[in-house]
């Protein structure tokens, strides 16, 4: 029999409070996220509000400012020295742009007010029809009864976003019962309506189907095109692997005819759905600025990136002088976590961006060839924070240079180390393999173990399949091919 009986046992376990919890959330939130995130707060607790009348206040801490030009170096200076004498040259200067905190979170040049639509700001939906819709648009313009019509749609929607039919006439057939019993003949005749639709090409079951629809749209005079219609019914496998000497003895054409063919053959698109784009715009908002300034680099947060919101002192006050109103305490203390939370974000933002910076300015400076090795172990020892805490800060945000807006996530790299134990970073291993590839002769492109080699000389000691794998990697066509598309 089980006899019941207490013991007492003791034990460490980790438990996330909802401060921790929603101070997490708010770390990897990127900037729109996070503004859609405030606004729902704002309409949900009555102890937020919008702050409009909070100004930015900047303080300017610069690496090699005289004593009487600045004030001490405090929490957020970027000195690396190691005392209170002026950098070298050659280290970096850095000057922080931060902005104060009290208990109003950020700053932006339009507040948000849950009760003023005007001040709402939307982004309205820039994305076009699907091809589907495109398809469905133009075959309802068409002469068609109710039964093809019907069939024409089942054959679109069979369509994919490439252009190519993806299922078979019986199953098209099956998905039509029992409202129609369509004949194969059926099928094959609304086919023909429907490639003869926008994008030329569109609902091909082939490859060598949709080259043959965009040759037959051409002027029937235009030359080389027999010919090109020869190679889309049955050569397409020796265009691709370029064996035009035993193409030219297949079709017993001479060298001009058979180049114009090649020329209307390359000229049409294998995917002709990919024309017709239903994505939306994608908006990026850069969290950081990085500016170059007479003092060196500056690092500053985005005023519009920061929400801008404080705690409804009103309310709070009659709170103080009322033991009542225990939702309303709840609330408040929520919209002070907010706060809290928000300003932890911005301050791990800007140091984690500070350390990039510094990291990485041989790369601000002369480019991508001159990006550093860099993990997320790096940052996080040099600012005393967790790994983790620097992958949530870096997903998703951004920063804008004058080299461009890149996410921080990019300045991350692996390293190849050299025989001296230095390292460099693939970043720039990528960058010099396209360079190398940009400059080599036009008549004798590089292979890669020629490009490894040059390489090596300088001092980066890169595998052939390592320099055949970042090639790939960027889309750069083998030597080989390269070679041919000089050629012709």
């Amino acid at each position: 029999m089980f006899k019941a009986s207490l013991q007492l046992k003791l034990g460490q376990q980790l438990t996330m409070t909802p401060q921790l919890q929603q101070a997490i959330r708010l770390l990897q939130l990127p900037c729109l996220e996070l503004h859609d995130h405030i606004r729902d707060l704002l309409e949900s607790n009555v102890m937020l509000e919008a702050d409009e009348d909070v100004e930015s206040t900047a303080s300017f801490e610069a690496l090699g400012a005289g004593p009487g030009d600045r004030e001490p170096a405090g929490e957020d200076s970027v000195n690396t020295s190691a005392d209170d004498s002026e950098p070298q040259d050659d280290e970096p200067q850095i000057e922080i742009i931060d902005d104060g905190w009290t208990e109003t979170a950020g700053s932006s040049d339009t507040p948000w007010n849950g009760d003023d639509e005007d001040r709402q700001q939307e982004l309205t939906d820039a994305s076009g029809p699907s091809l589907q819709q495109h398809l469905a648009w133009q075959l309802d313009l068409a002469r068609l009864d109710a039964r093809e019509l019907t069939i024409g749609r089942a054959l679109i929607d069979a369509i994919n976003d490439d252009g190519y039919l993806t299922e078979s006439a019986d199953t098209i057939t099956a998905t039509l019962r029992p409202e129609i019993d369509a004949t194969p003949e059926e099928i094959a005749q609304m086919l023909g309506v429907v490639q003869s639709l926008d994008p030329v090409g569109v609902g091909a079951r082939s490859v060598a189907e949709c080259v043959t629809l965009q040759l037959r749209a051409l002027d029937p005079a235009t030359p080389g095109l027999d010919t090109a219609l020869t190679i889309a019914a049955s050569h397409l496998d020796q265009v691709a692997q370029r064996e035009l000497a035993g193409l030219r003895r297949a079709l017993h054409v001479n060298e001009e005819t058979l180049q114009q063919a090649l020329m209307l053959v390359r000229g049409c698109h294998p995917r002709p759905g990919a024309q017709i784009s239903s994505a939306s715009s994608e908006y990026v908002v850069p969290d950081v600025f990085v500016r170059r300034t007479p003092n060196g680099w500056s690092v500053e947060m985005n005023p519009a990136a920061l929400p801008r919101v404080r705690v409804n002192q009103s309310y709070a006050d009659l709170i103080g002088r009322s033991g009542d109103h225990a939702s309303l305490r709840t609330q408040l203390q929520e919209a002070r976590w907010l706060i809290k939370s928000l300003e932890i974000r911005n301050d791990t933002l800007l140091k984690v961006a500070r350390c990039i910076v510094e990291r990485q300015t041989a790369f601000f400076e002369q480019g991508e060839e001159h990006m550093r090795p860099m993990i997320l172990r790096d940052v996080a020892e040099a600012i005393g924070m967790h790994e983790s805490t620097v992958s949530r800060i870096t997903a998703g945000k951004y920063m804008l240079t004058p080299r461009g807006v890149f996410e921080l996530r990019y300045f991350f790299s692996s390293q190849v180390e050299a025989a001296d134990g230095s390292g460099t970073s693939s970043t720039a291993i990528r960058a010099k393999i396209r360079k190398l590839i940009r400059e080599e002769p036009s008549g004798s492109p590089f292979s890669d173990s020629r490009i490894a080699e040059l390489l090596s000389k300088e001092g980066i000691p890169v595998a052939r399949r390592t320099v055949a794998k970042y090639r790939e990697a960027m889309g750069i066509a083998p030597s080989s091919e390269r070679r041919h598309t000089v050629a012709h």
